[in-house]
């Protein structure tokens, strides 16, 4: 590797950084116990420190940033945008020659994401170095001014984005074209299902601040898209359906399942009953990240409580994970792989499968293709419209208009807590579903 015509070959991150190459992960690296101001002066602290004085500093330079983080709040405190924030605030404060943005955006609102846009400009005037690592191809076109295009660890394409189409990147990313197979929005009423049989209802549920007298029904052999904004209550909601969070203790609502009132007091009396939430963040709550794809599979299993011995049978686990990684075609070495070794799009699998081997009848999908390559989101939206062609009543949240209106047999839109308007895809638009989610 050249860095500035010289030969570099760097053994920690410390090194790439004092050299000045920087990286902001997509999953963060920051310190959870730390104030967000601790974060971002780490490593560059002076050898004495005011922390009223490192408070004020933070503040001003977040604000220069367009960032609306609050320095004093532990970074455990924050949500994934936030964070995100923070992650890429400490990088352009290291002052850097290079930076390495990897899925800068998966996690920001549409505001945030123009302002992070117009921050890498301010950037590349100043003269530093961009790399943007994103599977948002709209995003790569609109705003690189070179693109390389990776496939299986090689190296496929590269050059001006003139030369550049989406037709052309995605048939370079997957060797083929999938432009028909994935976000394709216009559908007929013959592709929408009907409704099936109702499992869920749900009657003003309240948690804080967060949800606020939410009212809505699942039903089943049937895909329910639920859309809203970061902070709009979506997936803290059926965080209190799949019982890992706990709505108000009074005036909290009413949860039934089968025409039956349930509370799930934590989250494997919901697994039992037949719900399961698959987590929008795969590395913190999705998989057991040191362990092997085998036995984060088999690790569901045990948690459902469907695998009544008491003793660990190996040759189980091998043809669970033999089963489960031919359905979902996740693509390592062998079943001894670690899953943290995978790309993002085979970790989301692995996370799917574990739940899936648990045979719910509900399954709550949150941002199911969240930084994961277009060649994944076909098979993962393929798999999800089978489940609900068996029977399954599956909700899919997330903040991508088009994945929403190509999954969706009915769209729930969420705004300050609640669902406010209920939209059916003959009549849905992206105009009309982010209205309805501002509005």
């Amino acid at each position: 590797m050249l860095y500035r015509g010289k030969e570099k070959i760097y053994t920690t991150p410390f090194q790439a950084l004092s050299d000045g190459i920087a990286m902001v992960f997509q999953e963060t690296s920051l310190v959870p116990s730390m104030t967000v101001a601790q974060n971002i002066y780490l490593g560059k602290e002076n050898f004495l420190n005011r922390l009223r004085g490192i408070y004020i500093s933070a503040q001003q330079f977040l604000q220069s940033l367009n960032f609306t983080v609050d320095p004093t709040a532990t970074v455990a405190s924050l949500g994934a945008a936030k964070r995100q924030m923070v992650e890429i605030a400490r990088a352009v404060h290291h002052m850097a020659e290079v930076i390495i943005f990897d899925e800068p955006t998966a996690t920001l609102t549409p505001e945030e994401k123009r302002h992070f846009f117009a921050l890498m400009k301010r950037l590349k005037k100043s003269g530093v170095s961009i790399i943007f690592i994103t599977h948002a191809l709209e995003e790569a076109l609109a705003q690189a001014d070179w693109i390389t295009i990776l496939r299986d660890g090689e190296l496929v394409a590269t050059g001006p984005v003139a030369k550049f189409d989406r037709d052309t990147v995605v048939r370079a990313m997957v060797g083929r074209a999938l432009s028909n197979e994935i976000y394709n929005t216009t559908r007929s009423a013959a592709q929408i299902r009907k409704l099936g049989r109702k499992i869920l209802s749900v009657q003003d549920i309240s948690m804080g601040n967060s949800v606020r007298n939410n009212s809505f029904s699942i039903f089943e052999k049937q895909i329910t898209g639920v859309f809203g904004l970061i902070g709009s209550g979506r997936t803290e909601t059926f965080k209190i359906v799949a019982g890992i969070y706990k709505r108000d203790f009074l005036r909290g609502g009413d949860i039934e399942l089968d025409g039956k009132p349930v509370r799930y007091l934590v989250p494997s009396e919901a697994v039992r009953d037949g719900i399961i939430y698959v987590t929008e963040d795969r590395k913190l709550e999705g998989f057991f990240e040191t362990m092997s794809i085998a036995e984060n599979f088999y690790s569901g299993l045990l948690a459902s409580g469907l695998e009544k011995s008491a003793v660990i049978n190996f040759q189980e686990m091998r043809e669970l994970s033999k089963e489960w990684s031919e359905r979902l075609n996740v693509k390592a070495i062998n079943d001894n792989a670690r899953v943290i070794e995978l790309s993002g799009g085979n970790q989301q699998k692995v996370v799917i499968g574990k739940a899936l081997i648990q045979k719910p009848r509900l399954v709550i999908f949150d941002e199911p293709t969240r930084g994961v390559d277009v060649g994944a989101i076909a098979e993962i939206h393929q798999f999800i419209n089978k489940l609900a062609d068996e029977g399954l009543a599956v909700v899919v949240i997330s903040s991508y208009l088009p994945e929403i209106m190509n999954l969706s047999d009915r769209i729930l839109v969420c705004r300050q807590g609640r669902i406010v308007e209920e939209i059916t895809p003959l009549e849905a638009t992206e105009e009309k579903i982010m209205y309805a989610a501002v509005h």
